[in-house]
């Protein structure tokens, strides 16, 4: 009886375990709360993921603009900051100057030049997901340049073949260059690459700050948006 006992109570850990896995498969994100409290710069200081982004603010002179109330903003992680200095800034000079040996830092970034860069990123207004459908609302950001903003399902069959039955739904932001990208597969290889449009995913959305919205971009986003030179 006490070996059925234990086996019944084991039972019950191993299907909370599993409703609770699922349900974090299901959002696409650990599951934590997504109250912070403190200001957004705070935020970003609790994280090493933001050490560049805070160095950038700090140049650029933004972190006032980054803690206004009421904001949303796009944090671009280390990694979509080094994809701009390494991929574009550097790629572009070794170029332009025929050395492939060139070598760029951030620091030597022109930081005044980049002011309206980060505030692509930020934008009046909390932005929620609750807010956002598959069809997408344009936003005005800081830099008087509008963004698509959009909350859609997970592309893939991965989720749906593993047995769940609801697609995870992820935010993306877009820069759209001229119009939007046409839907037809065809038709967007037809298009040339420097009037494609530039799509990242959101790989953690909706953390709540005292003074807005944090969401944070994927690591593969270049910041900037800017398309890498050939």
């Amino acid at each position: 009886m006490k070996k059925i006992t234990h086996y019944i109570f084991l039972g019950c850990i191993l299907l909370v375990a599993f409703q609770s896995c699922k349900k974090d498969y299901i959002v696409g994100g650990n599951l934590h709360s997504a109250k912070f409290n403190g200001s957004t710069y705070e935020y970003l200081h609790t994280n090493h993921l933001f050490d560049t982004l805070i160095l950038l603010i700090d140049k650029t002179g933004l972190k006032d603009e980054v803690n206004a109330n009421n904001t949303t903003f796009f944090a671009p992680t280390n990694y979509c900051i080094n994809n701009y200095v390494k991929k574009v800034v550097q790629t572009r000079l070794q170029l332009q100057t025929g050395d492939e040996n060139l070598v760029f830092n951030f620091d030597q970034l022109d930081f005044p030049g980049l002011k309206d860069s980060l505030r692509a990123y930020i934008f009046q207004g909390n932005i929620t997901r609750d807010s956002l459908n598959k069809y997408g609302t344009m936003y005005s950001a800081k830099d008087g340049e509008q963004r698509l903003i959009t909350l859609e399902e997970d592309p893939s069959n991965t989720y749906v073949n593993a047995g769940f039955t609801e697609r995870p739904k992820y935010i993306y932001i877009t820069k759209i260059f001229g119009t939007r990208d046409p839907v037809d597969p065809d038709s967007l290889a037809a298009l040339p690459e420097s009037q494609r449009d530039v799509k990242d995913i959101i790989q953690s959305s909706g953390i709540i700050t005292n003074n807005g919205v944090v969401h944070v971009i994927g690591n593969s986003h270049i910041f900037t948006f800017a398309k890498q030179p050939k």
